[in-house]
């Protein structure tokens, strides 16, 4: 399980080094084969170990491509994912689309969601931050799926 924010740099050429409890998990769990992709819900990146990718990206495939909204949404997941192997140093180099494409600058924020990790830029996450605060007032009406939960 990949938990918690943290900050990190990128060089100038993508790489960015993850942090070393993240960075245990990746090589214990596949040996530091990872896949990077886009998420097309927010502007950020999804790491996942190799693994985990080829369930999710066979259950994506298993899909019905002649529906639209499904073709896009492959053509976007599949079409960006990029196959990363971890260096010596434990760094991932991403590509400049995807880098492009999160808005990422020296400043990125490393945060685990269980089965994978996100890269945001650090200025995106602040505002992903302030909208999630603003939008979960005493008033908000939580989904019937989070009401379920016992925490």
């Amino acid at each position: 399980m990949f938990r918690g924010v943290q900050q990190v740099n990128m060089d100038a050429k993508g790489r960015l080094a993850i942090p070393a409890r993240q960075r245990e998990r990746l090589l214990s769990q596949c040996e530091g084969h990872i896949v990077v992709t886009i998420d097309t819900q927010a502007k950020c990146l999804v790491v996942y170990p190799l693994p985990e990718w080829e369930r999710i990206e066979k259950d994506i495939q298993n899909l019905p491509a002649l529906n639209q909204g499904i073709k896009r949404f492959q053509r976007l997941v599949l079409g960006y994912a990029t196959d990363i192997e971890l260096d010596g140093s434990g760094r991932m180099l991403l590509p400049p689309a995807q880098r492009a494409y999160a808005a990422l600058e020296k400043e990125v924020m490393l945060v685990g969601q269980g089965n994978k990790l996100e890269i945001w830029s650090q200025t995106l996450w602040q505002a992903e931050q302030e909208q999630a605060l603003a939008d979960s007032g005493a008033d908000a009406a939580l989904p019937d799926e989070l009401l379920s939960l016992k925490l």
